[in-house]
């Protein structure tokens, strides 16, 4: 009896100090972007000198499409004839499900093995072409990736304009249903401060230096 007292006595004491133990709640988990009302698409940019921009795009649309989202991919200055593929990664891209590709731009492997460098008319019109895709796909909001590959590239060479490019981000930051990446060198800073993300590939050291060329497997 005095035993059960001094059991009780002491749960009376730690009551007295506090009561009894409180459960603890935790939060709530967030919802997955995809079940989330709320949820918005990023802004990517990959830029800079080194090797890797197109690959880190083609490496996420891979990952995306495995969440089973619909991805929609333009080139700009990376055209296809029907023929000649000299971007073996959409040999690849065309096999999967979800995947829309926009290659955009013209031939620039001449017939003697040549590379024809410049912006022609057919060249700007192609890159024209490539914007206005973007511009669609954008505006609709039925793909969750969508990367437009080289548009910073296509700046650099005089095939569009800074302008353009950020009227583009502009329409994803009024619509932002889809994670928007853009690749390609010399990012300008109103761009990366407008970005959510930005990765610069600096290149330490490349094998081009040395004199080896462009590898099948390996850059296209």
């Amino acid at each position: 009896m005095a035993a059960d007292q001094g059991r009780g006595a002491a749960r009376g004491e730690r009551k007295g100090k506090g009561g009894p133990r409180a459960r603890k709640v935790r939060a709530k988990p967030a919802l997955p972007p995809e079940l989330n009302p709320a949820a918005r698409g990023r802004l990517h940019v990959y830029t800079g000198a080194g090797k890797g921009k197109t690959t880190c795009a083609v490496g996420l649309a891979v990952r995306a499409l495995g969440h089973g989202w619909r991805v929609a991919l333009v080139q700009f200055d990376k055209g296809y004839d029907g023929k000649n593929e000299h971007y073996a990664e959409r040999r690849t891209l065309r096999k999967l499900e979800g995947i829309d590709l926009h290659p955009t731009g013209c031939e620039r492997m001449n017939a003697d093995g040549t590379f024809r460098f410049g912006a022609e008319p057919r060249d700007m019109a192609e890159a024209s072409r490539g914007l206005g895709i973007a511009r669609d796909l954008l505006t609709k909001g039925t793909h969750r990736l969508v990367i437009l590959d080289e548009a910073l590239s296509a700046v650099m060479v005089g095939l569009l304009t800074k302008d353009e490019v950020m009227a583009l981000v502009d329409l994803h930051a009024k619509r932002p249903h889809a994670e928007l990446i853009l690749t390609g060198w010399n990012a300008w800073p109103e761009l990366l401060e407008r970005a959510d993300l930005v990765t610069e590939m600096r290149k330490v050291k490349h094998y081009y230096d040395a004199g080896v060329g462009a590898r099948p497997g390996i850059e296209f």
